[in-house]
């Protein structure tokens, strides 16, 4: 059994008080490999920004749990290095079972979200009630969901949708004992969040996403006032990126996200904790894809992996600051 308090890491609860009473939002971005975890840390020092590092299950196969324990306690260090040790969070993404939850638990994660969101009520908050309750005997934090994202991300796919129902929440929280509970109001996974027929179209031709449901935010927090709200499936799909892409070689055809403002009228509520994964994959990819094209005799990984990391690190800071609201906050 691994402390994440041993290898420098906090939990959520702290983190979450002070973004609601800001009235900003907690980065989470998700991480594979050194070079996102350099960005990321990069980011959040420059911006003394807090953190929560995500790791999914399909990335924590990836990277290997041991490896993965090590960067995160690399991570802290490193931000010491960097001149400041910034908060950080190493949280399991869409955890389940209580199995996988037990495990990142044991190998130093302080944080774990188990997501029942796809089982019958009664199913979801029996298995989130059992994580809750071995979570807190560690000081780990515990997110729920209720309500399901369409979208694929890594090993999570759903074809439709439907969002979180305002008059379940109470009794959800009340009978699970979840420090945080994601919903759903109009966000999914993926770099493919909406079909065009779903979109409008702005003046430029670009593709606009139905809003955000508020009215379901709204409703939620009137029943559960102060309670930490997380919104997954949050990437904006900067279209900057998916026509790099494509100009150098990809296809991705109506890719298209959730528009930035949104999100930061979104982190002015009681959601405190904004999931960020997608983007990060698109603007690594379309550096990669340009030095690629400009420089076909490149072989040397750290020559296309650096630059994609310091394109990671330009998009992160832009989120922490122009998004989330999240800059300055861990002062």
């Amino acid at each position: 059994m691994v402390s994440y308090k041993d290898l420098g890491l906090v939990n959520s609860r702290e983190l979450f008080k002070k973004a609601i009473a800001g009235k900003y939002a907690v980065p989470a971005f998700n991480f594979n490999n050194m070079e996102q975890m350099q960005a990321i840390i990069q980011a959040c020092v420059e911006t003394k920004s807090p953190v929560i590092l995500q790791v999914s299950s399909g990335a924590r196969k990836y990277a290997n749990q041991t490896l993965l324990r090590y960067m995160a306690q690399g991570a802290f260090e490193y931000s010491k290095e960097l001149g400041f040790p910034v908060p950080i969070v190493l949280h399991l993404d869409h955890g389940d079972s209580f199995e996988l939850c037990k495990s990142c638990i044991e190998y130093g994660f302080s944080s774990v979200m188990i997501d029942g969101s796809a089982h019958p009520y009664d199913e979801n908050v029996a298995l989130t009630k059992k994580v809750v309750e071995y979570a807190h005997q560690h000081d780990v934090t515990v997110e729920g969901e209720l309500g399901v994202l369409a979208g694929i991300e890594d090993e999570v796919s759903h074809e439709t949708h439907s969002y979180t129902r305002p008059e379940e929440v109470e009794d959800f929280v009340s009978k699970t004992g979840v420090d945080s509970l994601a919903i759903s109001i109009g966000t999914s996974h993926g770099a493919y969040k909406f079909k065009p027929e779903q979109c409008t179209r702005d003046e430029n031709g670009r593709l606009v996403p139905p809003p955000l449901r508020f009215d379901i935010l709204a409703e939620i927090e009137k029943r559960i006032p102060g309670f930490p709200i997380v919104l997954h499936g949050s990437s904006s799909v900067p279209q900057q990126y998916v026509d790099m892409i494509n100009e150098y070689g990809g296809k991705l055809e109506a890719a298209v996200g959730i528009p930035e403002e949104q999100l930061r009228e979104a982190a002015k509520s009681a959601v405190c904790k904004i999931n960020i994964d997608s983007d990060g994959r698109l603007a690594m990819t379309a550096m990669i894809r340009k030095v690629f094209h400009d420089k076909p005799a490149e072989f040397d990984p750290r020559k296309y992996l650096g630059p994609a990391r310091d394109e990671l690190k330009k998009l992160y800071m832009h989120k922490i600051v122009n998004v989330l609201g999240s800059d300055g906050k861990a002062l």
